[in-house]
C-alpha cells in the first residue's frame, strides 16, 4: 500500500488550459528548518508515472522521522493516465505535434504552478532534483540548461544519449568494424539484431504514442559532456549516472554525461545489477538508495 502522503490529482496548465495533466504529489514533511527541495521524476517514452510510485514511497519510508522533500511525478500529454493530447498537436502531422522544447516548457510551467498552488513557494525558493529515465534524462538536462540555477542534482537512469543517432553500438557494416572487438558472448548476428530492435523503438524518427517529435533532439543537445550546468547559487549540480545491466557498449558513451558538472560532484556510471532499461521498474529499491545518497549530500 502506498503512503497517504502520495496524492494523485490533475492540473490544467495556464498556458494550455484546455487539457489536463495527471500527477502525483507528496508535499514533503519534517523539513521545516531546512532548505525545501522539490524532487521531480521524469518518465521515458514507454513508461508512466506509476513506475515512480514505489520509489516515492520508498523515499518517504526511508527518510522516516528525518522528513522528506516534496516529490512530484506526472504523465506528459498523451501518456499514461493523462488522456488529453497536447493542444498544440491539433492540425499537425500524426505523431509529429510537439517536440522536446515544448515538453521542457510545459514542465517549467507545471513546476511553477505546483510550487505556487500546492507548496506555497515560488520556484526561486524551491530548488529541484531531477530523477529521469531514458528520454526523461534529456528533459532534465535541457531544463537545467535553459533554466540555470534551478537544478541542484540529477539522477540519470540509463539515459538516452541525445548527441547520438543510437550508434553507440558498433556498426557491423562499417569499413573499420572489427568483430574481434566484440565481447566473447556477442556475435555479429546478435549485434545486428540488437541494433535493429533498438532503432525500431528509439530512433529519433520513429513515431510514439504521445506524439513527441524527437527528430531535433540531437540539434538542441548536441554534446553529452557539455554545457556545464549551473545549479542553485551558481554552484554545479550533483550528477549521478546509472547504466543498466548487462552493459555491452554503452558505458563509454554514458561517461560523457559526467562532464556536465565538476568532477568531484559526478558519480558513475553506476551499474544497476539485474536491471534492464527501465531501472525504476526493475529495482525501485536501487533507485531509492541512489536518490537517498543524493538527498544526504544536499543535507536532507
Amino acid at each position: 500500500m502506498l503512503p497517504r502522503d502520495l496524492i494523485p490529482d490533475t492540473i490544467a496548465l495556464s498556458t494550455k488550459p484546455s487539457a489536463s495533466i495527471h500527477y502525483t504529489l507528496a508535499k514533503g514533511k519534517g523539513l521545516e528548518n531546512k532548505q525545501p527541495w522539490l524532487v521531480v521524476f521524469l518518465n521515458g517514452l514507454m513508461t508512466d508515472k506509476s513506475t515512480w510510485l514505489p520509489v516515492m514511497a520508498g523515499i518517504i519510508r526511508n527518510q522516516g522521522n528525518a522528513g522528506f522533500p516534496a516529490l512530484l511525478a506526472y504523465d506528459r500529454y498523451g501518456q499514461g493516465s493523462t488522456d488529453d493530447r497536447d493542444p498544440q498537436d491539433q492540425g499537425r502531422e500524426e505523431g509529429r505535434g510537439h517536440d522536446i522544447a515544448d515538453v521542457v516548457r510545459d514542465l517549467h510551467q507545471l513546476i511553477n504552478q505546483i510550487s505556487k498552488d500546492k507548496l506555497n513557494a515560488t520556484p526561486e525558493q524551491l530548488p529541484l532534483v531531477f530523477v529521469g529515465n531514458s528520454i526523461g534524462c534529456v528533459i532534465a538536462r535541457l531544463y537545467a540548461e535553459w533554466y540555470p540555477r534551478t537544478v541542484g542534482a540529477l539522477l540519470l537512469l540509463d539515459p538516452m544519449m541525445a548527441d547520438s543517432r543510437f550508434d553507440w553500438w558498433p556498426d557491423p557494416d562499417s569499413s573499420d568494424f572489427d568483430p574481434k572487438e566484440l565481447p566473447e558472448d556477442v556475435t555479429v548476428e546478435i549485434l545486428r539484431e540488437q541494433r535493429a530492435k533498438f532503432a525500431a523503438i528509439f530512433a529519433p524518427d520513429v513515431v510514439n504514442t504521445e506524439g513527441l517529435d524527437r527528430r531535433n533532439i540531437a540539434d538542441v543537445l548536441p554534446h553529452s559532456d557539455r554545457p556545464l550546468l549551473s545549479g542553485p547559487g551558481g554552484r554545479r549540480p550533483l550528477v549521478t549516472v546509472v547504466e543498466h545491466d548487462p552493459v555491452l557498449f554503452a558505458s563509454e558513451s554514458l561517461k560523457g554525461l559526467l562532464g556536465i558538472t565538476d568532477p568531484e560532484l559526478a558519480t558513475g556510471p553506476v551499474t544497476a545489477q539485474n536491471c534492464g532499461h527501465f531501472v525504476q521498474r526493475d529495482d525501485p529499491g536501487f533507485v531509492v538508495d541512489q536518490l537517498s545518497l543524493i538527498l544526504g549530500k544536499l543535507g536532507l
